[in-house]
């Protein structure tokens, strides 16, 4: 059996911001809290959509204290703001943590107790709610957090996640405008962000064809664009509009069925390192995946035919590790480190960054090929010493 699940509504396309009134309508809610993080209030973004509520006659109030990669205290103080507020529906606006935050707050509004008690690993409590409504509206083309019901903060040493279906936003509006302006090195972190989403979906064992048929066309989309949209930028406006696409059908596809061992070794260079999650994603890539190939040779092949590096009369062998350097070439081409001693890490640190990461059971368990702790800890080793 498979199911599938998405926001109430997807709306996708450039200069689609305009439609936020009409959404705020189908909710009949009249003042927002819109979470944005200070560098996508600067940037102007926020101005866009108070420009439109405020046209439309709606309110707004508008919460920033947003860092990236949040921790729980920060969470705690935006729920806190949100429940003392007279507002009565949300808006996020920005990259993953600006969504996340939004998200979260929007459902502790109708749920007692702190994000703590709520984690994955640790929490006691259940989400009973779904407190207010919420409108999500990403600035990059990367996390696909406007698409899924989880939401990432950062601890001492790694990071933990509240997911829960209540947590699922009831508009995602993708306006690929909004991404334009957005620098090289960020839209390089979450286009490959939005590629891991795409291939780890691929090979997890939750996988089904409709969640494949949304991975495959995102790796097209995103193989296909990113490296203009880095390096062209707001010159370009066609790879930033399929770049927009493949971000979003790749968080479809991952909401639905998973990720697992790149996001898991990620999750402890973000925690112990704070290197943002995207290039956390990134320097490990290639290496998970020359580690899990064997396990789905299939599939391989496939991405292969995907990244456009597929060979004919070759050994399925031969295209899979094809598809490996592949992802390799990619990170590199758009300027994120290949080695972990490129972020500042010591091989003194490999053990309990291996340690940190065999705790992350939901998203190990999806892999097609299991991990031991000397597993994790040998893909970390290649990773430090880096490919040629």
């Amino acid at each position: 059996m498979a199911t599938f699940m998405s926001p109430v509504n997807i709306i996708a396309g450039p200069g689609t911001l305009q439609s936020l009134p009409q959404e705020a309508q189908r909710l009949k809610v009249n003042k927002a809290m819109i979470y944005a993080d200070p560098g996508v209030v600067q940037a102007g973004l926020v101005e866009q959509v108070t420009d439109v509520l405020q046209q439309a006659g709606l309110e707004f109030e508008i919460y920033s204290n947003i860092v990236p990669e949040p921790p729980i205290d920060v969470a705690d103080q935006a729920v806190n703001a949100l429940r003392e507020s007279d507002v009565d529906f949300v808006i996020g606006i920005g990259g993953g943590s600006s969504l996340d935050i939004a998200k979260t707050a929007a459902t502790l509004y109708g749920n007692p107790g702190s994000v703590k008690d709520y984690l994955n690993l640790t929490g006691t409590k259940t989400i009973q709610h779904k407190g207010l409504p919420r409108i999500l509206i990403p600035t990059t083309s990367g996390t696909g957090a406007e698409v899924t019901d989880i939401a990432v903060f950062s601890l001492e040493k790694t990071k933990d996640v509240i997911t829960h279906p209540l947590m699922m936003a009831d508009t995602a509006l993708v306006d690929a405008e909004l991404t334009y302006k957005l620098p090289a090195k960020i839209t390089a972190a979450t286009g490959v962000d939005a590629l891991t989403h795409a291939v780890e979906a691929f090979i997890s064992m939750q996988a089904t064809p409709l969640t494949d048929t949304l991975a495959l066309e995102a790796m097209r989309l995103i193989s296909n664009n990113i490296r203009q949209a880095v390096w062209q930028g707001k010159n370009n406006p066609e790879a930033r509009q399929k770049m927009a696409w493949g971000s979003l059908i790749a968080g479809l596809s991952f909401y639905n069925a998973g990720v697992s061992g790149v996001h898991a070794l990620a999750y402890p260079l973000g925690g112990l390192f704070k290197i943002p999650h995207g290039e956390s994603n990134a320097v490990l890539l290639p290496y998970v995946f020359d580690y899990v190939w064997p396990s789905c040779l299939d599939k391989m092949v496939r991405m292969a035919e995907a990244f456009e590096v597929y060979e004919p009369g070759v050994s399925p062998r031969q295209n899979a590790l094809n598809a490996v350097q592949a992802l390799y070439d990619l990170v590199q081409d758009v300027g994120i480190p290949t080695s972990l001693k490129d972020f500042g890490i010591q091989e003194k640190d490999l053990q309990l960054l291996s340690e940190e990461a065999i705790q992350q059971k939901r998203l190990l368990a999806r892999s097609p090929k299991p991990y031991t702790v000397d597993d994790i800890l040998a893909i970390y080793q290649q990773a430090y010493v880096g490919r040629s």
